[in-house]
C-alpha cells in the first residue's frame, strides 16, 4: 500500500468579521471548525460520506489536539490542509496545518485528531472496511 501523511485536501477559507474574538483575533475554537471543514472533504474524497448513507458505518472523533502557532485577523484568507497519518484495525489518525495569507503562508496552527470507524446501528466501534483503506490509500498517491 501506499504512503500515508501527503496532505491530498485543501480548503481555502476566508476569515469572516464573526470570527474574531475581543482581542481582535481569530477565536481558538474557529481553528478547530475549519479542520472539521477540511476533514468532511477529506470523508467525501476517499468515500466515507458514502459508507455512512450506504451501511451506517462512519467516523467518530475519539480525541482532537490543535497547537496555535501565530494569530489570524481580519481580512485573511486560510489554507488548511489534512492527511491521514495512521490506520488502525477501527482507528486513524489523521492532520492539520493551517496557512495564512496576510502572513504570507505561514504556518498558524497544527493539530491533530484521532477517529474511530463506528458502526452507528450497533454503537461501537467496527474494523475499517478494506475497501475503505483501500480509497484513503488511493487519495494519499493522488496529487
Amino acid at each position: 500500500m501506499s504512503e500515508l501523511g501527503r496532505w491530498p485536501i485543501k480548503c481555502n477559507i476566508s476569515v469572516q468579521w464573526g470570527d474574531l474574538d475581543a482581542l481582535n483575533h481569530v477565536n481558538h475554537t474557529k481553528f478547530l471548525t475549519w479542520m472539521e471543514t477540511a476533514r468532511m472533504h477529506y470523508f467525501v474524497a476517499c468515500g466515507f460520506d458514502e459508507l455512512h448513507k450506504s451501511e451506517g458505518i462512519g467516523p467518530i472523533l475519539a480525541g482532537l489536539q490543535a497547537d496555535y502557532l501565530l494569530p489570524v485577523g481580519f481580512p485573511d484568507t486560510v489554507t488548511v490542509y489534512t492527511t491521514v497519518t495512521s490506520i488502525g484495525n477501527s482507528s486513524f489518525e489523521m492532520s492539520y496545518r493551517i496557512t495564512s495569507e496576510a502572513s504570507g503562508g505561514e504556518l498558524v496552527a497544527t493539530g491533530t485528531v484521532s477517529g474511530v470507524v463506528f458502526d452507528y446501528g450497533a454503537g461501537k466501534s467496527t474494523p475499517m472496511p478494506d475497501s475503505l483503506r483501500q480509497r484513503i490509500h488511493d487519495l494519499e498517491d493522488s496529487d
